[in-house]
């Protein structure tokens, strides 16, 4: 029995060791980080910075590989389908893990059962932004306008089942009134609309707004935040506003296959809260309207289960149909 026992420890000394080891060591081949989207987004921008950093601090060569289509779900299902080993790491929005889910009919992977939310890096906090040709200066008065006048004003969004299109439903939901969608084949071709006074208001993040605020064309009513932004200390809360619970943004993080061992996932996790602390990197997320979003690996997959369970139901409530 004394043998016996003995050997089983060695073992677990012996699996523990390897496995530290095999963390202490990661990465010791190249890393492929995928995100579903195209140059340019904030996708694309977190997957760039984590790359560069993982070069920089390890050595070891990490590429971008932006493998588009379905709203990021096939790029993130070669994430779910790559070995399970560190090496293949997807970069994902919030929609890939917890909107997608919903509004499309089929979906290749199981966005809670075959992937690890491993770090949270940042999120663009959303804003509701309404053309300043409505007479209406505050959301009190722009909720009055609407009710008085029930689809009679228009919210554009990148497509069915996007972000934008279910925060800006939402934000109707919530405040009681009845607009008309206007979706777009994306969120810029929305906002040359509302610029030019063709549709009425849009759910966005700062980044979008900033040439129409400048410019004085848009008006911005709320943040869907908990608390005012300090690049935007003058625009009201949607609480503060008057429509309290509306929270919404676009977060960006860092997933790996189901079965990657523990220690490689607190490693990739330190990696990428490291790349967070450097100076170059705050800046470029600050630029794109991002806010950093320091979380433990836990707390991000506790996060992540949480942000599942509340699409659903804004999903439910905005009515839209898996296609």
């Amino acid at each position: 029995m004394l043998v016996r026992a003995m050997t089983a420890a060695l073992v677990g000394l012996t699996v523990f060791g390897l496995g530290a080891a095999k963390a202490q060591d990661y990465p010791a081949k190249p890393v492929r980080i995928i995100t579903g989207f195209a140059a340019g987004g904030i996708g694309d921008l977190g997957a760039r910075l984590l790359a560069d950093h993982i070069t920089r601090a390890t050595g070891q060569q990490a590429v971008v590989e932006n493998r588009t289509g379905a709203a990021g779900t096939l790029g993130i299902d070669a994430v779910a389908k790559a070995p399970p080993d560190g090496y293949t790491l997807g970069l994902v929005l919030n929609g890939n893990l917890v909107i997608n889910p919903f509004v499309q009919k089929t979906m290749p992977f199981d966005a809670m059962k075959d992937l690890i939310p491993v770090a949270a890096i940042g999120d663009a906090p959303q804003m509701i932004a309404m053309s300043a040709e409505l007479p209406a200066k505050t959301f009190k008065e722009f909720q009055a306008l609407a009710k008085a006048k029930p689809k009679t004003y228009s919210y554009g969004s990148a497509g069915v089942g996007s972000l934008p299109h279910l925060s800006a439903a939402e934000f109707a939901r919530l405040a009681g009134i009845e607009m008309i969608h206007v979706p777009y084949r994306g969120n810029a071709p929305a906002m040359v609309d509302l610029l030019a006074g063709r549709i009425h208001l849009i759910s966005a993040s700062i980044g979008t707004f900033r040439a129409g605020i400048d410019s004085g064309k848009l008006r911005i009513l709320l943040t869907a935040t908990k608390d005012r932004l300090p690049y935007s200390p003058d625009v009201p809360t949607a609480e503060q506003a008057g429509l309290p619970g509306y929270l919404m943004s676009v977060w960006i993080g860092v997933v790996a296959p189901a079965g990657t061992s523990a220690p490689v996932v607190a490693r990739i996790h330190a990696l990428t809260q490291d790349m967070m602390k450097d100076e170059a990197a705050k800046k470029a997320m600050a630029g794109a309207g991002l806010d950093l979003m320091t979380m433990s690996q836990p707390e991000f997959a506790g996060f992540v289960k949480a942000e599942y369970a509340r699409w659903e139901k804004i999903v439910k409530n905005a009515g839209v149909e898996k296609e």
